[in-house]
């Protein structure tokens, strides 16, 4: 078997059936339709099921998978490194990114990247910090930000920060700029989180309601947003409290659109981290963009 027909086999699973993948692919349906009909004769397996009118994988297709994805990655990368001997600086960098780490910092990053290396194609995705593994474990992005290391066995984590969270509230609240003892005083309050999702846990939204069941403190009242730039607003307008990391509340904070609420028995933090595919090819271009990562992040922290 092939990369590209292991390409089609992919594509049909993530698009969902075999007309979306001949789209996807910019190919014909029957032709999406031989490719993966020669490929199940030649494994004398079927990989996908009719079930209720949609394209599923078998238990065969199930266990293709993984072994699928890293082949086609490590296609990628072969193509990559030899590209990148005729020209060291060329080529595409893909960057995959948390939505809530698409900030200012990340800005500079690309700002300076993009000056020192007018030629290299790069792109950017923002996900969440499964989809980011996802990406990079797929090959469809070469460096990856999220948040908390991914323990998996085929990716590398870097910490890069460790940044605190904290209590925002409007600049009326009654508690705006003062502290509380413990957790337990904000319990009765309305509290603004991402929606937890199956598969697709959001760091910050976990935070919210593992602190509170640490605490002994059980359920708590909350409205599910699944934008940072729309939370913020909810605070601002006092129709909730969030637990946010501090650079995503800086700018408010600097025009004192939100404030904050100490809480001194409340720790809570999360780890930056960059992901790359272990084994994988990081092209020069890809390396210096690490450089550039590493040394806005270690900037930031010491406050320079």
């Amino acid at each position: 078997m092939d990369s590209d027909a292991l390409l089609t086999f992919l594509t049909v699973h993530r698009r969902g059936g075999i007309s979306s993948a001949a789209k996807a692919l910019h190919r014909s349906q029957p032709a999406i339709s031989r490719r993966i009909a020669l490929l199940e004769q030649e494994l004398g397996v079927p990989l996908f099921e009719r079930i209720a009118g949609r394209t599923m994988l078998s238990d065969a297709g199930r266990v293709m998978v993984p072994y699928a994805e890293r082949a086609v990655a490590a296609a990628r990368d072969a193509e990559n490194a030899v590209r990148a001997l005729a020209k060291p600086d060329s080529g595409p960098v893909a960057l995959a990114v948390v939505g809530t780490l698409a900030g200012g910092r990340l800005s500079a990053i690309l700002k300076r990247f993009a000056a020192e290396h007018p030629g290299i194609e790069l792109s950017l995705r923002t996900a969440t910090s499964a989809e980011v593994s996802d990406l990079i474990r797929r090959g469809e992005a070469t460096i990856g930000l999220r948040y908390d290391r991914d323990l998996s066995d085929d990716l590398d984590c870097e910490l890069l920060f460790t940044e605190p969270l904290q209590v925002v509230c409007a600049p009326d609240h009654p508690r705006a700029g003062r502290g509380v003892a413990k957790l337990a005083d904000l319990r009765g309050e309305r509290w603004i989180a991402f929606p937890v999702v199956q598969g697709r846990r959001e760091i910050t939204a976990s935070h919210v309601f593992a602190l509170f069941q640490t605490h002994g403190l059980g359920e708590i009242h909350w409205t599910p947003v699944d934008s940072l730039t729309a939370q913020k607003r909810l605070v601002e307008a006092g129709l909730g409290i969030a637990l946010l990391s501090e650079s995503n509340a800086a700018e408010e904070l600097k025009y004192a659109t939100i404030s904050t609420i100490g809480v001194r028995d409340l720790k809570a933090s999360h780890d930056v981290v960059t992901v790359t595919r272990r084994g994988g090819f990081l092209s020069a271009a890809a390396r210096r963009l690490m450089e550039i990562v590493r040394r806005q992040y270690s900037k930031d922290a010491n406050g320079e």
